[in-house]
């Protein structure tokens, strides 16, 4: 067994009802981003029989301030997300299911073209853009510490993704603006964040041309018929007893999770 095997059998197990992940000692795991994407690609061929399925979307994490601050990681990070763990409109998941669930308030595309030659900006990308969504990405802290995670690990395990719940899909976005939509996220009916498109990156599609730079680099370029969830525009919350979950984006519709005991 390889390193990068070895790394993404450990680091599978707290997704196959194992227990939380523990702090690598000094010299496990991949040690540089490149080698977070080979051990992430590894976890996947691992989850992938043991009833995941197949890899659907993406996620970016990191491409906000409030999101950055939080992890203390200053660029984006990638990660994919499996058939399995996607819902439509709501959900209803059971706290057990996870190790400690967490939810962000998220902007989601989804691709009617492939985009493969770059270079990439947010102008070229967006006519590959089919759909925009609402979205709420559950985040799983399945970690000892993941303050004392680094990158690379957080990578390898698409970093924190645990699912998503996607929103209805708007095929007229092209006369929202993005830059100045709101989206704010509710808990119990009170609202505890709310953020705009901007504070993505600037605006939401230069995450998607980050995006298809980095898969392209990759030899694995973005398909249609894939989303990409963009980053989230308010800071993580977890839970740890039962609660209910809506986001909303102006233009975008909402998208809610009901979290069970």
């Amino acid at each position: 067994m390889t390193d990068i095997e070895a790394a993404a059998e450990i680091l599978a197990r707290a997704r196959l009802d194992g227990p939380p992940t523990p702090v690598p000692a000094k010299g496990w795991g991949p040690q540089s981003i490149a080698d977070g994407y080979r051990v992430q690609a590894a976890v996947h061929r691992v989850l992938g029989p043991q009833g995941y399925g197949r890899m659907v979307g993406h996620k970016i994490g990191c491409t906000t301030k409030v999101m950055q601050a939080y992890l203390k990681i200053d660029h984006p990070c990638a990660g994919e997300v499996f058939q399995s763990t996607v819902f439509r409109g709501s959900a209803e998941l059971p706290l057990k299911r996870f190790h400690r669930i967490g939810v962000e308030c998220e902007i989601a595309a989804r691709l009617s073209e492939d985009l493969v030659d770059g270079p990439f900006t947010r102008d070229s990308v967006a006519g590959a853009v089919g759909v925009l969504m609402a979205g709420i990405e559950l985040v799983d802290d399945r970690y000892e510490s993941f303050p004392d995670f680094t990158a690379p690990v957080l990578i390898a395990d698409d970093f924190f993704n645990a699912g998503v719940v996607l929103g209805p899909e708007v095929a007229d976005w092209r006369s929202l603006d993005l830059a100045t939509l709101v989206g704010v996220m509710e808990i119990d009916g009170k609202e505890v964040g709310r953020g705009v498109g901007a504070d993505i990156l600037g605006h939401p599609l230069n995450a998607l041309a980050w995006l298809a730079e980095h898969r392209a680099d990759l030899g694995l370029p973005l398909r249609a018929g894939e989303f990409v969830m963009l980053g989230s525009v308010v800071k993580t919350v977890h839970f740890e007893a039962p609660a209910s979950v809506r986001i909303s984006f102006d233009g975008l519709g909402e998208a809610s999770v009901r979290f069970t005991g």
